[in-house]
């Protein structure tokens, strides 16, 4: 099966804002961005997976598809307390912890890299299990970042070496069991 990664386009206030569950408005160049990315995807797909976020179902509607789904598990990493805060504004004595080990630290009320990679990890080996031959997946940087993880086996301490732009698309073959895996393609918009 062909599935095509997507991260949703710019959004307007993300300038040293923390956010990864929370709703964030898309910059105002969306209508660009989405027909780029439109104009660069196949014509049409079997079914397109969404991260419920709107920065994300927005251009989910604008994919042509038999279907489109929302899935929990395509949301951004939770952050918890620090969801909508200023990075500056978090204190010290909590995003140090984390930032010695973002894989196994939760920041206060959120969940820990792993966490998120568990998830996503649980949405890829369902999906081997979808009878479709062409599929996207419109999330968020996140998410792209845990997939690269899961079906090329990077270490999760490494992924945030993996830049993903707004718009990108990553086109991957998912097989029937991961060793099958294999990356094809990435476009940048």
């Amino acid at each position: 099966m062909e599935v095509f990664i997507i991260r949703h386009t710019a959004v307007k206030e993300a300038q040293g804002l923390c956010y990864g569950h929370s709703e964030i408005d898309l910059a105002e160049t969306f209508a660009t961005e989405s027909q780029r990315i439109v104009d660069q995807c196949p014509e049409i797909f079997d079914v397109v997976f969404s991260s419920p976020l709107q920065r994300c179902t927005q251009l989910a509607g604008q994919l042509l598809a038999r279907q489109v789904r929302t899935d929990n598990r395509l949301k951004e990493v939770h952050f918890g307390t620090w969801e909508r805060k200023a990075w500056n504004d978090i204190p010290r004595t909590e995003l140090d912890p984390w930032m010695d080990d973002f894989v196994d630290v939760a920041p206060p009320g959120g969940e820990s890299l792993r966490q998120l990679y568990t998830r996503v990890n649980a949405f890829l080996n369902e999906l081997r299990n979808v009878p479709h031959q062409r599929v996207a997946v419109v999330t968020h940087a996140g998410v792209v970042r845990c997939v690269w993880a899961a079906l090329l086996g990077i270490p999760l301490q490494n992924i945030f070496k993996i830049q993903v732009s707004y718009g990108q698309i990553q086109a991957f073959e998912l097989g029937p069991e991961p060793a099958f895996d294999r990356w094809l393609s990435s476009v940048v918009n």
